[in-house]
């Protein structure tokens, strides 16, 4: 091979490889991220945690689990499975960061995220249940709701937003709208992300000393905190009655969030049998190129400066 050749090649690796280390460098970034989170833990109020996982087990187990992800995404599309997860827990809890190291890989028309806003005034007027259903997946398509209509168990309940007969009609009608669901075809699995009343008030504590953090915690998630024990009743109440074979609920263990999101994907992925999709070969065709063809200057005030 000549030198020409042996250079070429090692510049193709070398792309290679960075493309790689940025791509690995996103993941690493959120984990940073909330490694200085806990850092402004420090001066708050004494907290006894259990050692997290390491973090070589942690990002080894990551990548490997999101790869598997990958292949569950082929099978999904292949097999023209429909697919809602639903993610619910307390404010602080580590729903958001599961969601975001499931996705994080995904094609997005394959694998999107409904976290709904509060109704408006016409949606409080619908069938409890109707803006939800637009947010059902089509085949070969996987929904993962960031709380869903269990916010009626929920926040609704503890925070007067229902009335009596409304609560008593949601846990009438949850069950067999999940039951018509898995009738339909539908696969719907349910997690509910567990921690401890020590670990939320760290959690906020530090999203209040934290200016970059801040934005997550709305007035009613402070409400929220004063309110645990009323929460932690409409909790228990929501598993019980609505704790169904067809659609039974999974409890993640989430003080540690590392092993919270490294368990809850490998369950996830153990629900819906999966296997190899086989892929058509791609090689990419050689470029058409026209000798009368000029690529045309940009302006330089067009460019963005170059702070950076």
């Amino acid at each position: 091979m000549s030198d020409s050749a042996d250079a070429a090649r090692a510049a193709n690796i070398e792309a290679v490889r960075r493309e790689v280390t940025d791509d690995f460098d996103e993941e690493l970034e959120l984990e940073f991220e909330e490694e200085r989170l806990e850092q402004l833990a420090a001066g708050l109020k004494s907290h006894t945690r259990a050692p997290t996982l390491d973090r070589r087990i942690y990002f080894r187990e990551l990548f490997r689990l999101q790869h598997e992800l990958v292949r569950l995404q082929d099978w999904v599309q292949a097999q023209k499975l429909r697919v809602v997860v639903v993610f619910e827990g307390r404010d602080s809890a580590g729903k958001g960061g599961a969601i975001k190291r499931i996705t994080q890989r995904l094609n997005p028309r394959v694998c999107r995220v409904a976290a709904l806003p509060a109704p408006n005034e016409r949606e409080r007027t619908q069938w409890y249940f109707q803006r939800y259903v637009a947010h059902l997946p089509a085949a070969g398509e996987i929904v993962l709701f960031d709380r869903s209509w269990y916010n009626r168990a929920g926040v609704e309940r503890v925070m007067g937003f229902c009335t009596q007969e409304q609560y008593e009609e949601f846990f009438q009608s949850a069950p067999e709208f999940e039951r018509m669901l898995v009738r339909s075809g539908i696969i719907v699995i349910k997690y509910w992300f567990s921690i401890t009343d020590e670990e939320q008030q760290l959690r906020f504590n530090m999203r209040i000393n934290d200016p970059l953090k801040q934005w997550k915690l709305s007035p009613m998630d402070v409400q929220s905190r004063r309110l645990w024990e009323d929460y932690t009743k409409a909790k228990e109440i929501m598993l019980e009655r609505t704790h169904i074979p067809e659609a039974p609920w999974w409890v993640v263990e989430a003080v540690d969030k590392k092993r919270a999101r490294l368990n809850c994907i490998a369950h996830l992925l153990a629900q819906i049998p999966y296997g190899d999709v086989s892929h058509a070969a791609v090689e990419l065709p050689e470029r058409v190129r026209h000798d009368d063809y000029a690529r045309h200057p940009v302006p330089p005030e067009m460019f963005v400066p170059s702070v950076f």
